[in-house]
């Protein structure tokens, strides 16, 4: 009760703090409709596509699971990135244990959408796990061994499907332990407010205000969530996916999922394959160090010059998921070249 009903709130935190319980249904509407697709879907890469076309074409209302499971999957990564934007602007991270199991959080999130973008066994499916995979490679002594263990042989075939279905069931369950321990965290410190400030003098319990502002953002969000499942599911897929994996046919542009394009961006702006996978690593990595810079200076800016930084480095990061989308050509290497600096800047020069 204390944790959760009479926890002592800011009362003049606005709809920005909304984000957390909308991730928390997320996950939970993840998980219930991913339960359902397990009854019918198959781990095996003879049997894999078909049984998706099966769930969408000969089992009730399979059609809408699907979609409300994929179309779920971007709106919780627009809530986390969300989440974490709001972290920057009113500098959340300097509570380090919340802040670090957030980006925890964020990374298991990851694997796990890469994992199950895999699982319909489609063209994008099998030459992004391809691609993604090699990365490893470069791993000085254990990069090959472990893209052949995770392979589990030399290529991406039958037994890499039945390793990513079973890591994609599994790692859900880790992400709840570490979300109980994101909420321990920040009920121990208690919400930060706009004005940051810590203060105890104007707090009120969250139970009936603060519940009542969380349903009218879910009701919206489900609202949302329904209407692009039912009349936009494919805005977020690519078409290439709807297509029978065939290892003899390499698609013209191989990407992943608009979630991953602004690392993939970074990757792809680095000549040298051994630094583009260190870049693209540290593009997350470097999150977990935000509690430790300097943001002194960032407190006592105007709040005009804050809030351009702020906005600033958003348009990099939607700039770079564009460039992702484009082909390694003239002139959007060079863009991409540039908008990897301006994001890496961002956390170096403040």
């Amino acid at each position: 009760m204390n944790m959760i009903l009479k926890l002592p709130t800011p009362s003049n935190i606005n709809y920005y703090w909304n984000f957390g319980s909308l991730l928390g249904l997320c996950l939970m509407l993840q998980i219930l409709t991913g339960f359902f697709l397990t009854m019918f879907y198959k781990a095996d890469s003879s049997l894999s596509f078909t049984m998706v076309v099966h769930i969408m074409n000969n089992t009730n209302s399979g059609w809408m699971i699907r979609y409300l499971h994929s179309t779920g999957a971007s709106f919780f990564f627009i809530f986390c990135f969300s989440h974490i934007g709001k972290a920057f602007f009113y500098s959340s991270f300097y509570f380090w244990k919340v802040w670090f199991s957030g980006i925890l959080i964020l990374l298991f999130l990851m694997m796990e959408a890469f994992l199950g973008y895999v699982l319909p066994w489609g063209q994008m499916s099998l030459w992004g796990d391809t691609v993604i995979n090699n990365l490893i490679s470069v791993i000085p002594y254990l990069g090959t061994m472990m893209v052949e263990w995770l392979w589990g042989g030399f290529n991406v075939a039958d037994p890499t499907l039945i390793r990513f279905f079973s890591f994609h069931f599994i790692i859900p369950f880790i992400m709840i332990f570490v979300i109980f321990m994101h909420l321990f965290f920040l009920h121990e410190n208690g919400s930060s407010n706009p004005l940051g400030n810590t203060l105890d003098i104007d707090k009120i319990e969250f139970k009936k205000y603060f519940i009542i502002k969380d349903m009218i953002t879910i009701f919206i969000f489900l609202l949302f969530l329904i209407m692009m499942s039912m009349k936009f599911p494919f805005f977020f897929m690519d078409p290439e996916n709807f297509l029978l994996s065939n290892p003899m046919v390499t698609p013209i542009h191989i990407q992943p999922e608009w979630y991953f394009l602004f690392a993939y961006s970074i990757l792809r702006s680095i000549p040298n394959k051994l630094g583009g996978v260190i870049m693209l690593g540290m593009s997350i990595i470097i999150l977990f160090f935000l509690s430790f810079f300097n943001f002194n200076k960032l407190k006592t800016l105007k709040f005009s010059m804050k809030k351009f930084l702020i906005n600033f480095h958003i348009g990099t990061f939607l700039i770079l998921t564009w460039l992702g989308t484009k082909p390694v050509e003239y002139p959007f290497t060079l863009v991409g070249k540039f908008y990897s600096i301006f994001y890496f800047l961002f956390y170096f020069i403040l």
